[in-house]
């Protein structure tokens, strides 16, 4: 028990005349105002708050139920968990939400145009923060492990935007969590960039290397109050791969294994970023077993389940990144030897574990998965039928865009059969031909590199898109016989018009589009 935690309930904790203000949930909660913007903790649901915000969704409900608005704009680094996203969507009490969620009775909400919802680029956040593009910020609420009088705050499982946050909100709330030890301090590297035109390269030229302080620094004046808790991350465990999951895994290690015979990637090998999810999972899990693929480091934004495994066996040397996503018992795992994972795991602020320039500078090898991939490369990754939005983009734009070697899974088929992911035109674009380097299915492999579009098309047709949908996927480029790209705007999304009268993309009869 840190030292804080062990001060008497309700108490103060003093050096040199300064106090910490301990408080409850439900105080804490009561400062907040109809209209303000809060920054929350959390990167995933790891670090994310929890018992103020389920306190304030509390407050929502009464505050509706006596006629009395209360909502806030909801900012954090990414996803939340159900006591955050979850319980203030529950209540209605979320004006707008930005950057990324999961949740799916806040998806619900913005899909039916009651919550304001604004996808962006992860990187991008903390700055924008910083530069004013989103107002004002009244509050910060973030979660900690270890807190002193002084100001110097130690994070819990993810560092995301809380930097940020704590420096430009008003005030600042603290989640003194028991559940996560004291003696994560260390793990955490805090750097914050300038602002523009006095900014500087981020001296980070190694994966392993530390650029900032492992404390969040704020004026103690700040500081409102102090609330104590102890409660677990709200992680779940990913489902165990399945024969497509394993296959895509299969598939990635070995054209990452190939592209190292031939030379394409230098001998010392190249950094990993990993998307989040089952098959990133599987993907991380293949590249383990492969005997071709030497020790890697990771620099990415989320360290999950498999990098566990990977580094008890010694072949993943080293992970950077922004949250510690891992079911409970991989995190008790890690407890119980903080001193062997602290030598091999970092966790930075989002606008450096996603920063564009170390994406490009470090050489890395960007693996991210895709909602929709059209048969010239671009990418959807948000939303289903171009219109309800799914999670958000995250962080696949920032290394996509600046990646070594930029690489985009998904399965051949979805909902049981009766949609293929590889169409015509993808029905919303977040990347473009010009970011998208490969495409991985359980089929097989296309390289997109130095391919025109009409060899793409065929391409990712024939080594990416299930045999069968590979008739209408040729039904449609086969009929253009001129132009740059082989598109026709009047069939373009036919799969996706024959899925909405039939519930099933199969069928469509090319003789009767023009």
């Amino acid at each position: 028990m840190s030292q804080a935690m062990a001060e008497q309930e309700r108490g103060t904790r003093r050096t040199g005349g300064r106090a910490l203000p301990f408080i409850t949930a439900e105080e804490a909660a009561a400062m907040i105002r109809h209209g303000d913007t809060v920054g929350f903790s959390g990167f995933t649901p790891a670090g994310a708050a929890k018992e103020i915000p389920t306190a304030l969704a509390k407050r929502a409900k009464a505050e509706h139920a006596a006629g009395r608005p209360l909502q806030i704009g909801v900012v954090t680094g990414a996803s939340t968990g159900q006591s955050l996203d979850g319980e203030l969507a529950l209540a209605d009490a979320i004006a707008f939400r930005t950057p990324y969620q999961s949740n799916k009775d806040l998806r619900r909400l913005i899909n039916e145009g009651k919550t304001r919802f604004f996808d962006m680029h992860l990187s991008t956040l903390p700055q924008h923060v910083r530069y004013g593009f989103l107002g004002k910020f009244a509050w910060a609420v973030v979660e900690a492990c270890d807190i002193t009088p002084e100001g110097e705050i130690t994070l819990t499982t993810s560092v995301g935007a809380s930097p940020t946050f704590c420096r430009c909100a008003d005030k600042v709330l603290v989640e003194l969590n028991e559940f996560h030890p004291a003696a994560l301090h260390g793990i955490h590297d805090i750097y914050e960039q300038d602002l523009p035109p006095h900014r500087r390269e981020v001296p980070i030229y190694r994966v392993s290397d530390r650029a900032g302080s492992p404390v969040v620094k704020v004026d103690p004046a700040k500081i409102a109050g102090v609330v104590r808790t102890n409660r677990p991350d709200e992680s779940g465990a990913f489902d165990a791969p399945d024969e497509v999951t394993k296959k895509i895994g299969q598939n990635v290690a070995e054209f990452i294994a190939n592209e190292l015979r031939v030379g394409r990637i230098p001998k010392e090998f190249l950094p990993i970023q990993s998307g989040v999810g089952n098959i990133a999972n599987a993907v991380l899990g293949a590249m383990g077993e492969n005997p071709d693929i030497p020790p890697f480091e990771m620099f990415s934004e989320v360290i999950q389940d498999s990098v566990i495994g990977l580094m008890r066996s010694g072949k993943l040397k080293f992970a950077s990144g922004t949250s510690l996503t891992v079911s409970g018992g991989l995190l008790k795992e890690i407890y119980d030897d903080l001193d062997f994972f602290k030598e091999r795991i970092v966790l930075r602020p989002q606008e450096i574990s996603n920063n564009p320039e170390l994406v490009r500078r470090l050489g890395i090898i960007s693996i991210n998965t895709a909602l929709e991939v059209d048969i010239f490369g671009n990418v959807n990754s948000t939303h289903v039928l171009g219109r309800d939005m799914m999670n958000g983009i995250g962080g696949s734009g920032d290394f996509t865009r600046n990646a070594y070697i930029s690489i985009f899974t998904c399965p051949s088929l979805a909902k049981g059969g009766k949609i293929s992911p590889i169409v015509p035109l993808c029905s919303h674009m977040d990347h473009s031909e010009h970011s998208v380097q490969v495409v991985i299915t359980e089929q097989g492999v296309a390289d997109l590199r130095a391919k025109t579009p009409h060899e793409r098309a065929r391409l990712i047709v024939e080594r990416c898109a299930h045999p069968d949908f590979r008739p209408e996927l040729h039904g449609y480029f086969d009929r253009v016989k001129c132009g740059q790209t082989p598109q026709t705007l009047s069939s373009a999304y036919a799969l996706h018009q024959q899925f909405l009268k039939t519930g099933n993309m199969r069928g469509v009869d090319w003789s009767q589009s023009s």
